[in-house]
């Protein structure tokens, strides 16, 4: 007896499907014919206080951020290592607030901005 004798004939070729006589009538559509969710307005996060200080710190300027609203530790520790990449500097977190060496105000809202938050340049 050959090979060919013991494999059905509808079976013969690697592309047999399965599933060929199945029907989808009754199905809820699938994700590709629903329509896409509308696009939502980025929320923002609240305001930030962005300032600019040198008192108390011999004669060095420090750019701080303070005034978070509703974010955690873990979040203004990363967004602090974001601020210091992109400023090329150092920077810590203490007492609630983001504090990154050196006068670098436009780099830090640029940041926070992105971040969803809306910065305000305040006095100091």
């Amino acid at each position: 007896m050959a090979a060919s004798e013991y494999i059905p004939e509808d079976s013969k070729h690697f592309g047999h499907n399965p599933f060929e006589k199945l029907s989808a009538d009754g199905l809820p559509p699938g994700p590709a014919e629903q329509e896409p969710p509308p696009a939502k307005a980025r929320k923002t996060r609240g305001r930030v206080d962005i300032i600019r200080q040198t008192a108390h710190r011999g004669g060095k300027t420090v750019t701080v951020v303070a005034n978070f609203v509703g974010i955690g530790l873990p979040e203004k520790e990363k967004l602090a290592k974001q601020m210091q990449k992109a400023c090329g500097t150092g920077g810590t977190v203490k007492d609630g607030r983001i504090e990154i060496q050196g006068d670098k105000r436009k780099e830090v809202a640029r940041i926070l901005e992105e971040a969803g938050f809306r910065p305000v340049f305040a006095g100091g």
